[in-house]
């Protein structure tokens, strides 16, 4: 059975920084496309970043030199590293991980920036 628990989602001021974790289990993430997604309320889902099963990353315009994707392979964890957050990041942000006809969802975490 796959799960993805995604975690360190709160609320921050603008300017802010947030950790996000997605934990994984069932699969081995360094195998896996895995991905960092979000959904604003009345908006569709996005992706926000995402890091190939070779290490490549790629990112958002909006989001490109302040959020980072990274691979922990011994935790079989990734994260996403947010810094310099705008009230438009406010969002639900889910954990994806796809390779070939599989794709797993987390069931998301709140980020809310506000003063």
């Amino acid at each position: 059975q796959v799960q993805l628990v995604e975690s360190g989602g709160g609320l921050v001021h603008p300017g802010g920084s947030l950790r996000l974790s997605c934990a994984a289990s069932g699969i081995i993430v360094s195998l896996y496309n895995m991905g960092w997604y979000r959904q604003a309320p009345g908006k569709q889902r996005e992706l926000v970043a995402a890091i190939a099963s070779g290490g490549r990353t790629n990112y958002a315009n909006s989001v490109k030199g302040r959020f980072t994707i990274s691979r922990d392979n011994a935790k079989n964890t990734v994260y996403l590293q947010m810094n310099s957050l705008k009230p438009e990041d406010t969002a639900v942000y889910y954990c994806n991980a796809g390779r070939f006809a599989s794709d797993y969802w987390g069931q998301g975490t709140q980020v809310t920036v506000s003063s």
